[in-house]
């Protein structure tokens, strides 16, 4: 039953993907909730910029990761890239998030490298697996900051991954992610995929715009920004992925990639744009079978079919994969996690350092 009611919300989800791109009578009968929606928006900003509904100040300084777009633009990867650089930059920064998919949304609670994603949600958890940064969730991010502060005080810097339409949470600065989709039709939901105008003030002091794409022309619609650049990782089989164990034996990247080549492989994310892990993997010259789950899907089944021998996952399904389930389950199949590199632009790095407030 649950699986026939994510195929419903998948398939529901891409009639209302079509209706965007093809515009129509269905788009145009859409519009008046659009207007609506985004006269809510400039009302709430409005509030928050008078001061009638108050924003909470933290004592370190904030910078808020998100998108305008509903769906997966990359924010949680430029939130790892940025949290890397911030680090090398010699701070140390912790991070906050809501925790998409979590058991208990309300609740704050403090991430650890081997915690159920049900708990604290399958993002956070590869936040925390990936930067060692401290990590905390919770649905109100300025009390998941004060509790993250209270328990690591020598944190000084505050990195919101999917905050940007949390107003109540002061912050020094925003970066808004825009894939190659840009601001699609240009209209707020439901009659397009805008959460908020694609030209809304900064909240903060600054405003800085990733451009997470790899197309040479700009995303349509979206404002000028610093371009990052994204790689696949070589493959790691599952149980050296968890165990922390970084790359593989290969030699080279190339010759991991040639080693994969000519096998049957079935390639399966549960992520925002499946379709982007597919290309990405096609592009290193695997042939493959697809299986495009919903965003954040659950694995509470393993969702592959019986002639599955061989797998690719993103590290995002990776982290609801336990390798002891897996044996015990499914002890044919080889998984190997694919993980995503980005390399964020120099000029952004530079831009944020200079906005921060100096310690």
């Amino acid at each position: 039953m649950a699986a026939a009611a994510a195929e419903d919300a998948r398939g529901a989800a891409a009639r209302l993907e079509a209706i965007w791109r093809n515009g129509g009578p269905a788009q145009w009968l859409l519009r008046p909730l659009a207007l609506l929606h985004a006269a809510l928006v400039g009302l709430r900003r409005t509030l928050y910029r008078v001061g009638l509904l108050r924003r909470e100040h933290l004592p370190v300084p904030v910078i808020v990761v998100g998108n305008r777009v509903a769906g997966g633009a990359g924010k949680t990867p430029v939130t790892i890239a940025l949290v890397e650089a911030l680090r090398a930059a010699g701070r140390r920064p912790g991070i906050v998030s809501r925790g998409h998919g979590r058991s208990d949304l309300a609740a704050l609670h403090e991430v650890q490298p081997q915690d159920p994603a049900a708990t604290c949600g399958d993002e956070p958890l590869l936040m925390r697996r990936r930067t060692g940064a401290p990590v905390v969730v919770g649905r109100d991010r300025a009390a998941a900051a004060r509790q993250l502060l209270a328990r690591h005080p020598d944190t000084d810097v505050i990195v919101c991954d999917d905050g940007l339409q949390h107003l109540r949470l002061a912050r020094d600065i925003e970066i808004v992610v825009f894939d190659e989709r840009g601001a699609g039709n240009g209209w707020l939901l439901p009659a397009g995929p805008l959460r908020e105008p694609v030209d809304a003030p900064p909240a903060g002091r600054a405003q800085l715009v990733v451009l997470n794409t790899d197309r040479a022309e700009p995303p349509p619609g979206a404002p000028p920004g610093e371009r990052s650049r994204r790689r696949l990782g070589r493959p790691v089989p599952l149980a050296r992925w968890w165990s922390g164990v970084p790359g593989d034996t290969a030699p080279t990247d190339e010759a991991a990639w040639a080693a994969l080549r000519g096998r049957r492989l079935l390639a399966s994310a549960g992520t925002g744009q499946p379709a982007r892990f597919f290309d990405a993997l096609r592009a290193q010259g695997l042939d493959l079978d697809t299986l495009a789950l919903d965003d954040h899907h659950d694995h509470a089944a393993l969702p592959w079919p019986a002639s599955a021998t061989e797998v690719l996952v993103t590290e995002k399904d990776a982290v609801k994969l336990d390798p002891a389930r897996l044996a015990a389950e499914r002890p044919g199949v080889q998984v190997q996690v694919v993980p995503l590199e980005l390399q964020l632009a120099p000029g952004l790095i530079a831009a944020v350092l200079q906005a921060l407030p100096a310690r």
